[in-house]
Parts: structure tokens; sequence; C-alpha cells
């Protein structure tokens, strides 16, 4: 680094010792300068007008892809929180028919509960008719069955009594009616 140093004050001292002057590094020559200028507008025009218009454009359908995609995207949140709110409703609405449904199948179970014990209130009722009929009936058969054999009992202890047969159907009926009316007469008094 020392050489590097020492060097470049020799070119200083020995330039100064010339005698001559140095050109500086910040002047730049006028024809360079116009040169350069000339091919910089040169450049800067084609760019304009072959550059510029299409990354304008590009830019634009950037642009509009991006707004796009924001209205779309907007869009389908829109419509997401549509199909969100229609679904809220129709569960809900499910749910009030499930409970609907729920109330109606108790109510016909209790409907059809009371209905069959209405049937089966009715069906013990006419087995209950049917029994106190059947009873009444086999009630009357004993009851004609055993004023049949009470009556020919009487005429035969009559007949033991009196010491004659009694044969005659007709007075011996008579008697049998005479004799089971006092018995119910006393069972009744």
């Amino acid at each position: 680094m020392i050489n590097v140093i020492a060097a470049a004050s020799a070119v200083v001292a020995a330039s100064g010792a010339e005698g001559e002057e140095m050109p500086s590094v910040l002047a730049v020559p006028i024809d360079e300068l116009i040169i350069g200028i000339i091919a910089f507008l040169i450049v800067f025009g084609g760019l304009a007008k072959l550059a510029l218009p299409k990354i304008k454009q590009t830019l634009e359908e950037r642009t509009d892809a991006i707004e796009g995609g924001i209205e779309r995207a907007a869009k389908a949140e829109a419509e997401a929180k549509n199909l969100a709110e229609e679904y809220r409703a129709q569960l809900a609405q499910a749910r009030e028919e499930a409970s609907a449904i729920r109330t109606q199948a108790q109510a016909d179970r209790s409907a059809i509960i009371e209905e069959a014990r209405a049937e089966a209130r009715t069906a013990a009722q006419q087995v209950t008719a049917q029994a106190e009929a059947q009873l009444a009936a086999d009630r009357s058969q004993a009851t004609s069955a055993l004023t049949r054999q009470i009556g020919e009992l009487s005429v035969t202890l009559a007949g033991k009594v009196v010491g004659q047969s009694l044969d005659d159907d007709a007075r011996v009926r008579q008697t049998v009616e005479d004799f089971i009316a006092d018995l119910e007469r006393q069972a009744t008094g």
C-alpha cells in the first residue's frame, strides 16, 4: 500500500515538473456531450414508441386482472355468505320440521294407545255381556231343569202322601206351578 501511494506521488510530481497542465476529470468534451444527448433521445424515443405502449398495456391488464380478481373474490364472498344464510335457514327449517314430526308422532302414539284402550274396553264389555247372557241362559236353563225336577219330585211325594197316583198332567202341572209360585214368593219375601 505504501508503494501505491509513493507511485502516485511520483506521477504527480513528474507531471507538475513538466509544466503541462493536466486535463480535469470532470470536464467533458462538447462534441461527445452532444452525440451522447442525441443518442439518448433516439433510444428514449424508440423506447417510448415501441416498449412504453406494451408496458402500459401490460400494467393495465394486470390492474384489470387484480381489480377483477378482487371483485370476483368479493362476489364469491357475498355468494358464500348467501349460501351460508340459506344453509342456516334450511337447517332451522329442518329442525322445526323434525320437531313437528316428533310432536305429531307423540300425538299419534297417544291416539293409538287411547284407541287400543277403547277397543280393549269395548271388547271386554262385549265379552262381559256375552258371559252375562250365557250365565242368564244357563241360569234360566238350570232353573227350568230344577223346576221340572222339583215338580216331578213334588208329584211323586204328593202321590205318596195322598196315596193315589197323580198321572193327570193338567192337574199335576197346575199343582207344580202353584208350588213353585209359593216358593218364589217365599224367596223374594
